[in-house]
């Protein structure tokens, strides 16, 4: 199988990278009179007691072991530049790396950015594949779902198991088909009233009116809601379009009425003319239409038939934006065994939540899938992380490095609220999770009691003077604390790393597959799960692995 030896060898030396550590043994360093003894060193873990003697080559190993260091990743430009170069397929409007977008009513800056990333990938895949249907699974709220029915003219299946989620997406979905109808309505006038207006003669490069990807005149020269100053400025962004597009998403988006001339006035070609474009117009509402968002309520797992939730089911490319836990190699799952998949493009999130085949220590399966292992290396090793190892794939490396993302104050608090329930409670191993009491506790006597109540468990065993002595006896111990997660994020990179790598070889086993990759999407500043999954059936002349 083309590439599969490499990247086995990546993902062997992922697996070495981690197994010092990953049988929860002390990692406290050891003083530097015992190391001169410790010589022989795996990743900076001595071998005889597994123990971390020599950070730095740690740190070392850490850089050389995660995605970036090992080199076996695609960047967003150059898979966009292969398909195009490969099939001729027509460039799709640029999505926006990076820029700042009015779009707080719709969503925030990281969601936009993931959305128009991801977007131009997925649309350039359904070109690539000569489909015009996206099953989007665990959509959410529909952003991905609704930009890429809008700007790409996809029809979308989101498919998620929240009804709530999908009553919004439904909500929206109206506000979608609504704007589709006014931007036509104004895009049709706006060519009508250049027509008349203008000679080809008399046209300038300042006074032309930008035009879009499909040749149409934007919607804000259409309504004349912009001076001229504006437009020039307008014209030098070409994004901007975009950034319209996902902002009139978000409102009940009013339909203004162009100038009306009395039937009187209208010559009889003119009649004749605007009768002909109704009839048009007509035409076009019926073909929007069906080029829409269609949001669906369905718990999804590997085993899901898509033809009993799409009765409408053609050949479609398959995403997933930040699925949860066993969703996204469920994703995978699926598009192997279904034929009429003809692309695949998943990003995860939510490790923790990840299922594991061969951890003692997990839970059972659902429906006896579990979601790591996925590839046949992995599980002929019986490979697992374990749950503490999985929360540590969570962290973001990028954003600590800059003084962001690890919350320590939080951290101590739950750490010492263990101990409490260690030392008072039998039943400190709960099902029950705290949850994010953090955020509303006042002191950690107030987020101490918050999280009994939330345990279910008797406030009445411990005075406040109790559980403030807590806090102040393990209050000097926070700077090792601070030590050991900064060690954790170290790690991090290397084992999410593996579970990704988990996942390409699993497709890098498939027959079927002409094309795979682990493809960097985000910017990891903005989004810390910045992978995504990419995997193409078999078509001719498509890509090489």
């Amino acid at each position: 199988m083309r590439g599969t030896d490499s990247r086995r060898c990546h993902l062997r030396r992922s697996c070495q990278a981690f197994s010092s550590c990953n049988d929860g043994t002390d990692q406290q360093r050891e003083p530097q009179h015992r190391r001169k003894d410790q010589s022989k060193t795996t990743f900076g873990f001595c071998n005889e007691t597994n123990r971390l003697v020599d950070a730095c080559e740690l740190l070392r190993a850490a850089q050389a072991h995660s995605l970036p260091g090992l080199g076996v990743c695609m960047s967003r430009e150059d898979v966009l530049q292969a398909f195009r170069d490969n099939r001729a397929v027509s460039r799709a409007p640029a999505a926006v790396m990076g820029a700042e977008m009015e779009t707080d009513e719709f969503m925030n800056s990281k969601k936009s950015h993931e959305v128009q990333s991801m977007s131009e990938v997925v649309a350039c895949l359904a070109q690539h594949c000569g489909v015009k249907q996206v099953i989007d699974v665990g959509s959410g709220k529909g952003y991905l779902s609704s930009f890429l029915s809008l700007q790409y003219g996809l029809h979308v299946y989101g498919i998620d198991s929240s009804s709530t989620n999908t009553h919004g997406a439904q909500e929206r979905n109206r506000k979608l088909k609504k704007f589709s109808r006014a931007y036509q309505k104004h895009n049709k006038a706006a060519r009508a009233q250049g027509k008349a207006a203008h000679s080809p003669q008399e046209e300038s490069e300042e006074t032309k009116p930008e035009v879009d990807g499909d040749g149409d005149v934007s919607y804000a020269d259409a309504v004349g809601i912009m001076s001229q100053e504006e437009e020039k400025e307008r014209d030098s962004e070409p994004n901007q379009e975009q950034d319209f597009f996902l902002s009139a998403l978000s409102l009940d988006v009013m339909q203004p009425t162009s100038p009306r001339v009395s039937s009187s006035q209208l010559t009889a070609e003119e009649r004749e003319r605007r009768k002909r474009e109704n009839l048009e117009r007509k035409a076009q509402n019926r073909t929007s239409a069906s080029v829409t968002f269609s949001p669906l309520t369905s718990y999804v797992t590997a085993e899901t038939e898509l033809r009993e939730l799409i009765n409408e089911l053609e050949d479609a490319v398959m995403v997933g934006l930040h699925t949860c836990g066993d969703l996204a190699p469920s994703t995978l799952r699926m598009f192997v065994a279904k034929p009429e998949l003809a692309a695949v493009c998943s990003v995860g999130c939510c490790y923790h939540l990840l299922s594991e085949e061969f951890d003692p220590a997990g839970q059972e399966c659902l429906h006896g899938v579990c979601g790591f292992p996925l590839s046949q290396y992995l599980r002929q090793c019986s490979w697992f992380c374990g749950r503490n190892a999985r929360m540590s794939a969570c962290l973001a490396l990028e954003r600590v490095s800059l003084g962001q993302g690890i919350q320590m104050e939080s951290l101590f608090y739950r750490a010492v609220l263990h101990v409490i329930l260690r030392d008072h409670y039998s039943s400190f191993k709960s099902e029950k999770r705290v949850g994010n009491v953090y955020s509303k506790a006042k002191s950690f006597v107030d987020y101490v009691h918050r999280a009994l109540r939330r345990l279910e468990l008797d406030e009445s065993k411990l005075s406040d003077k109790d559980i403030q002595d807590y806090h102040d006896t393990y209050k000097p111990r926070m700077g090792e604390m601070h030590a050991f997660n900064l060690l954790k994020v170290t790690l991090a990179p290397c084992i999410e790393g593996l579970i990704l790598l988990d996942r390409l070889c699993y497709l890098k086993e498939q027959e079927d597959l002409s094309f795979s990759a682990l493809v960097q999407l985000f910017d990891p500043l903005l989004s810390p799960r910045c992978y995504a999954v990419v995997g193409l059936k078999s078509y001719k002349d498509t890509i090489s692995s």
